[in-house]
C-alpha cells in the first residue's frame, strides 16, 4: 500500500515562498502520477499540479509561472515549490498518488494535508 507523508506548510506573507514535500513509500513502481491538490475553506478540493511517471508536468492556470512540481527519486519525495504566494493560495494542500493494480483498478492515495496560510 502506498503511503504519503506531507510536510512544509506554514504561514507566509504575500509574495513569499514555501516548499512542500511529500514522502512516498510502498508500491512506488506502480504509481503512474503524483499530484498536488488544495482545498480552501468551504470549497472543493482541486488539483493544482501533476507530474507523471514519464516526467510530464502540468498546472492549473492560477499557479502557472509561480508553482513548480518536481521529484527526487533517490529520496522518494515529490515537491511543490510555491513562489510569489498570494492570499488566494491559502488552503490545505494534499499530496495524491495514482496507482493501477494488475486488474486495471485505479486506486488513489492521499496524504494527511498540510496547511498553507498566506497573509496580506
Amino acid at each position: 500500500q502506498v503511503q504519503l507523508v506531507e510536510s512544509g506548510g506554514g504561514l507566509v506573507q504575500a509574495g513569499g515562498s514555501l516548499r512542500l514535500s511529500c514522502a512516498v513509500s510502498g508500491g512506488i513502481s506502480s504509481i503512474v502520477s503524483m499530484k498536488w491538490y488544495r482545498q480552501a475553506p468551504g470549497k472543493q478540493r482541486d488539483m493544482v499540479a501533476i507530474i507523471t511517471s514519464s516526467g510530464i508536468t502540468n498546472y492549473v492556470d492560477s499557479v502557472k509561472g509561480r508553482f513548480t512540481i518536481s521529484r527526487d527519486n533517490a529520496k522518494n519525495t515529490v515537491y511543490l515549490q510555491m513562489n510569489s504566494l498570494k492570499p488566494d493560495d491559502t488552503a490545505v494542500y494534499y499530496c495524491n498518488a495514482v496507482q493501477y493494480q494488475g486488474t486495471g483498478r485505479r486506486i488513489d492515495y492521499w496524504g494527511q494535508g498540510t496547511q498553507v496560510t498566506v497573509s496580506s
